[in-house]
């Protein structure tokens, strides 16, 4: 049999409680926050000038890219790229429900 530890007396119980303490209060996390993206809702002059000679340039073209792009709000990256597509900039890849996705507009000169 293992030696006999000696017990702590009543007091020093009592006082080693006291001592310790409850400890600190866990703090709980926030949660992970995004920053807030601040895209405009109307476009300005330079912006629409860069969406007519930027965009008909870049091989793969979605709203999202036009959204990162020109810092302009989704639905009026919709409305430029259909725009773009009417007049024959860009031309349609694939239209579904959720996605479009356009491509530079590719002639037989080129």
């Amino acid at each position: 049999m293992p030696p006999k530890v000696q017990q702590k007396s009543k007091e020093q119980k009592i006082a080693a409680a006291m001592a310790g303490g409850k400890g600190r209060k866990k703090k709980w996390s926030k949660g992970k926050n995004r920053d807030k993206v601040d895209n405009k809702v109307l476009m300005t002059k330079e912006q629409h000038e860069r969406l007519h000679s930027e965009v008909p340039k870049m091989k793969l073209i979605t709203v999202s890219a036009v959204v990162e792009k020109l810092k302009v709000n989704g639905g009026l990256a919709r409305r430029a790229l259909r725009e773009l597509a009417e007049e024959g900039k860009i031309r349609e890849v694939l239209i579904s429900r959720s996605q479009r996705i356009y491509t530079r507009n590719v002639t037989e000169d080129e």
